[in-house]
This record gives structure tokens, C-alpha cells and sequence, in this order.
């Protein structure tokens, strides 16, 4: 047999160990371009791949907004001294006789210290009867009870006072100072003034929102709109649940990145390139910076617009390809925005699966000598299995 130069004996030896290596499988964080590419719908897969540019940054430029409704923002501040179901009243009566009513032997004044106003906001009162109180102010009470006792005794004199305004109150629980029920009183019948007298927010203002039930209606806001939309510092009901709860929103960072978590948004809005920044940025040991993807369910009507078509019905599912390489990479990837549910994937760099393998026959891509001393030891052997 012809016998084998040894150099090109270590060459093919060294060859076929890295072959052997490579089609085991390697250990790595995830697919390469070439299969995420090959999962598209274009290569009979079930998935749009797009790359990102200024059309596609504006079809996806969609952020929930948060706000209240016409109904919430038109309802009118509630009077101070407006009575409700619950309240409790002090009376007091005087009669212009010696012998009254209502008047005790030793007094002719008859105070009445509480007067609980029942589910039906009305209030009971000797010789006037069943009087409606809510949705009176005291004085409309005491012009009724006044003209009720007129033709029972000469000249009454009335005094209505609101006592407690437990009637009229609001809940408030999560993120703030003092979680409980509070009175809608004259200093607290905006949404702001109520949350300042719960003793304000607990939480980072910009991630912040404020929910607002009332019966069977819901509005949400950032609790920085407070102060920046003034019509949304709303006019309190009673009876209205006031939430305050940090933003729930959060993408999931996988591949080459400084961290692989579900990562909560930081921000009102999030770009590619913060998403990035946020979770540690690339790793500079092994990231493909041509291959930053971001994985997404995209509504119809959003898919439409991205794909230039008119056909697609339901959710669609799009990969967006950022190349930060390219000259306007980076500017793609600033106003690319990042969505709750988002994952965003970094490839690893050809060189770092080639590095893997050197690494698992040597033990160290810097020990050459290594490298050279199991080729020469494959190379005998097949120089003298012939």
C-alpha cells in the first residue's frame, strides 16, 4: 500500500474527528439561522420570517393604550355634602314652646346624636316621618323636616349635620400607602386627591396603573397620566375599587444574551435595542449580531399589513429578523417595538460552534500542541493499518 504523507494524514485524521464531533450534536443555546429560516412559511414551514424595516417598524408600531371612557371622565364631582345610603346624621330640633313634641321637661331642644340614613336613603324622624336624605345636602333635609314639624308645632328651629360620610366611599388595595376604605369627602372626590390620602403609590410611577371598577365598568390608566392628561383625574363614586398594581407586561430573552429569563418591561413602551440593553446585551463571546430575532403571535389585521396581503384570518406567526451589522441596523432595532409576550432570540456566531469542537477534542482551543498530537496519533494508525 501507498504509503500516506503524514501531514496530509494528521489533515484528514483531524477532518474526520471534527465531522465525527459535529454530527453528534454539539451543546448550544438554540436553532441557527439557517433552521429558524427553514421553519418559514416560505420554505413550506408554518411560520413568516421577516426582516425588519421602516415599513414593517410602523405596520407593528401598536401599543395598548389606557384610558378612561367618555362615561368616567363626564361624570361631575360629587357634592362635598351630598347625603348617601349609609351616612349618619345628627338632628337637632328646638320648639318655640314650653311644652313641645318632642321637647323633655327641662329642655326645649331635642337632639337626635346619630340618624343611620338606610338602604333606601331615607331617615326616620318623630311627628315628620319617613324623609328621603340621599341625594339631599343637609340643608334640603332641614327645609323638609322644618316644613313636616310646622303644622305640629309653632316655629321649629332644625339643625341638620352630616356626621360621617361612611355612605360614600371608595376601596383601595395594591400598590399604595394605606390599603382600605375611604369616606369621599370635600379634599378627596378626585381619583389623584384619594390616592394622595391613601398615602400615594408604593411602586415606580412610570410602570405604575390605576384600575377603577365602577359596577360593571372598568378603566385603566398609567398613574403618570394622571398629571399629564389632567381629564383623567376622574370624579369618585361611591362605591367605586381603585387598583394599583405594576405593569404585568414582559417578554422572554433566550439564546446568546447576558441573561435567559422572562424579563418584566421597565418601561411604558419597549424598543428592540432597550430589550436588548435590558437583559445584559449580546454576548461579545458569542453572539451573531446578524441574527437577532423576535418570535411574536401577530394579530390578522397587523399580519396583513406586514405581509402586504388581504388573506390571512386569525393569528399569525411572525419571526422578525433585526441585523444590527447592516448600516441601519441599529436604527431598525430602536424603532422596532417589543410587545407583552414577545421572545427574543440571539443566534450564536458560526465561530462558536466551531469552537465548541476544538474545544471537545483538545480541552482548550489554545493548546495546539494538543491538536497536533492527536492527529500524528491517528495518522500512525492509518499509516500502518495498511
Amino acid at each position: 500500500m501507498k504509503h500516506i504523507p503524514s501531514r496530509w494524514a494528521r489533515a484528514v485524521a483531524l477532518l474526520a474527528a471534527v465531522s465525527i464531533l459535529a454530527s453528534c450534536g454539539l451543546p448550544r443555546v438554540g436553532p441557527n439561522k439557517r433552521e429558524i429560516f427553514a421553519g418559514s412559511v416560505q420554505r413550506e414551514g408554518d411560520a413568516f420570517v421577516v426582516a425588519v424595516n421602516d415599513r414593517v417598524t410602523r405596520a407593528t408600531a401598536v401599543v395598548p393604550a389606557l384610558g378612561f371612557t367618555e362615561d368616567f371622565k363626564n361624570a361631575g364631582v360629587v357634592g362635598s355634602d351630598t347625603i348617601s345610603p349609609g351616612d349618619t346624621l345628627g338632628l337637632t330640633i328646638w320648639e318655640n314652646v314650653d311644652d313641645g313634641l318632642l321637647a323633655t321637661d327641662t329642655a326645649n331642644a331635642t337632639i337626635l346624636e346619630e340618624v343611620q340614613v338606610d338602604g333606601s336613603g331615607f331617615i326616620f324622624v318623630p311627628y315628620a316621618g319617613r324623609i328621603k336624605a340621599s341625594g339631599n345636602t343637609p340643608e334640603a333635609i332641614r327645609r323638609i323636616i322644618t316644613s313636616k314639624l310646622a303644622d305640629q308645632t309653632p316655629d321649629p328651629q332644625v339643625e341638620v349635620r352630616r356626621v360621617a360620610g361612611d355612605g360614600s366611599t371608595v376601596s383601595l388595595v395594591g400598590a399604595v400607602g394605606g390599603q382600605g376604605v375611604y369616606a369621599i369627602e370635600r379634599p378627596t372626590r378626585t381619583l389623584s386627591s384619594m390616592l394622595a390620602r391613601a398615602g400615594g403609590i408604593t411602586i415606580e410611577p412610570e410602570i405604575a396603573q390605576v384600575t377603577i371598577l365602577r359596577g360593571h365598568k372598568t378603566g385603566k390608566i398609567w398613574f403618570q397620566d394622571l398629571y399629564q392628561h389632567p381629564e383623567f383625574d376622574i370624579a369618585l363614586r361611591g362605591g367605586d375599587r381603585i387598583l394599583v398594581e405594576e405593569d404585568s407586561r414582559a417578554f422572554t430573552a433566550l439564546g446568546a444574551t447576558g441573561t435567559q429569563a422572562r424579563v418584566p418591561f421597565e418601561t411604558q413602551t419597549l424598543s428592540a435595542i432597550e430589550a436588548i440593553a435590558q437583559v445584559g446585551g449580546l454576548l461579545p463571546s458569542a453572539a451573531d449580531p446578524t441574527g437577532v430575532f423576535i418570535f411574536r403571535n401577530e394579530p390578522a389585521e397587523i399580519a396583513n399589513q406586514v405581509m402586504g396581503r388581504t388573506d390571512l384570518i386569525g393569528a399569525q406567526r411572525l419571526v422578525y429578523v433585526l441585523d444590527l451589522t447592516e448600516p441601519n441596523g441599529m436604527f431598525m432595532a430602536r424603532d422596532f417595538s417589543v410587545r407583552d409576550g414577545d421572545t427574543l432570540y440571539v443566534t450564536e456566531a458560526p465561530f462558536t460552534q466551531w469552537n465548541k469542537t476544538i474545544s471537545a477534542l483538545t480541552g482548550s482551543l489554545t493548546t495546539v500542541g494538543s491538536v497536533v498530537s492527536t492527529a500524528d496519533t491517528l495518522a500512525s494508525g492509518i499509516g500502518s493499518g495498511g
